[in-house]
């Protein structure tokens, strides 16, 4: 969907504000190579580069959910742990740059998609999972809001996987 049309109002303010996070967490990574983007600094298995993957691909599956339904939701649970956990670390062939780009092209089709939506109320029914509520559905503007604060979480643990890692602040 290759809509470029200007908006104003609610879509403009939940662009903006996914932006404002997206811009935050990408700031992150300023300066860094790759072994540093995948370095832990903390307990957890979470790095940098790890964090814009992981988003990019949540952010891509949630607006495949809009547009397509609980089919976009799917997963194997036998290969379920494996392939998540790989979302929130670099792997084999895995650079900052090639993450930040495929992060970059996401966010566009996803802004775009919010420019192009005919209406935000549309909802699709949640997949049954045991995380979702049984029988629930969710609008395209819920989907948006849970994106935004998806990425501003993640803005907040890759700011302080930053300040470990060499001291540089983000947001404070």
């Amino acid at each position: 969907m290759s809509n470029t049309r200007t908006v104003t109002g609610e879509r403009a303010d939940l662009l903006a504000s996914l932006d404002k996070h997206r811009n935050f967490l990408r700031y992150t990574t300023r300066g860094l190579t790759d072994e540093q983007a995948a370095q832990r600094t903390t307990v957890s298995e979470l790095c940098l580069g790890g964090l814009i993957k992981h988003v990019a691909v949540t952010e891509r599956q949630w607006t495949l959910f809009i547009v397509e339904g609980p089919s976009a939701m799917a997963f194997d649970p036998s290969t379920m742990a494996d392939t998540w956990m790989n979302l929130f670390k670099m792997t084999a062939g895995d650079t900052l740059a090639g993450l930040l780009e495929r992060y970059e092209q996401i966010a566009s089709e996803t802004d775009a998609l919010v420019r192009g939506l005919p209406d935000l109320d549309a909802a699709q029914p949640l997949p049954e999972a045991p995380w979702f509520e049984p029988g629930a559905s969710w609008s395209a503007r819920r989907v948006l809001l849970h994106i935004i604060a998806e990425t501003a979480q993640h803005a907040g643990h890759a700011d302080i996987i930053r300040e470990a890692l060499d001291g540089s602040k983000s947001m404070g």
